[in-house]
């Protein structure tokens, strides 16, 4: 195996890698945030990042490095005059500029946009949200609400038991096992108006 063999190998894994490493993470990323599953939860990824840091040395820059290192070797050993030690250095110079680059992109342009999200941000109960699936008697449905900017769904279930319509406007009034138990934001009101005249 020649060294432009070597080189141009390297270059397509550093490449292939690369670009399911941006593509892995940008599927994540979304409105400028770290995004990681769940109801705006945010967790860390397998990469390297960690809440709110980042480790030089992570799946992005190791690809990046692999990649110009391989591009700048093909291209130097195939096309200059340079004797091999000197295309292996500057090749090794050239990976460490792409993973810098690669790094400084990650620390200084998508990190500061990343936000924690809390855990009143994220807490279902109380949450007004709109029945999409009709929840049948003591079965499940679904219901689509607004959360932290972002419209989501969820399996629904009556609290009561008791079946409720399409299109009917309910209140979160626990969240157990990924299921939202819901009830009537009419029924809701009703409930609050009798005891408030109760208690004048």
């Amino acid at each position: 195996m020649t060294w432009d063999s070597v080189y141009l190998i390297l270059f397509g894994v550093g490449l292939a890698f690369s670009a399911l490493s941006f593509l892995g993470v940008f599927s994540h990323f979304h409105a400028g945030h770290f995004h990681f599953g769940g109801h705006g939860h945010v967790a860390g990824t397998s990469h390297g990042i960690r809440g709110d840091t980042i480790s030089p040395i992570n799946g992005f820059t190791l690809t990046a490095f692999l990649c110009w290192f391989g591009g700048a070797g093909y291209l130097l050993h195939h096309y200059s005059v340079f004797v091999a030690p000197v295309v292996l250095t500057l090749s090794v110079l050239s990976g460490l500029a792409g993973a810098a680059l690669v790094f400084w992109f990650l620390a200084s342009v998508l990190l500061p946009r990343e936000h924690q999200m809390s855990t009143e941000e994220t807490d279902m109960v109380g949450v007004v949200a709109r029945v999409s699936g009709a929840i049948r008697n003591g079965g499940t449905g679904e219901i689509l609400f607004s959360q932290s900017g972002a419209r989501r769904s969820a399996p629904a279930r009556s609290d009561d038991g008791l079946p409720i319509v399409k299109d009917t406007e309910v209140v979160v009034m626990r969240y157990e096992r990924g299921i939202a138990y819901v009830q009537r934001w009419d029924e809701l009101t009703g409930e609050l108006e009798s005891s408030q005249r109760l208690e004048t």
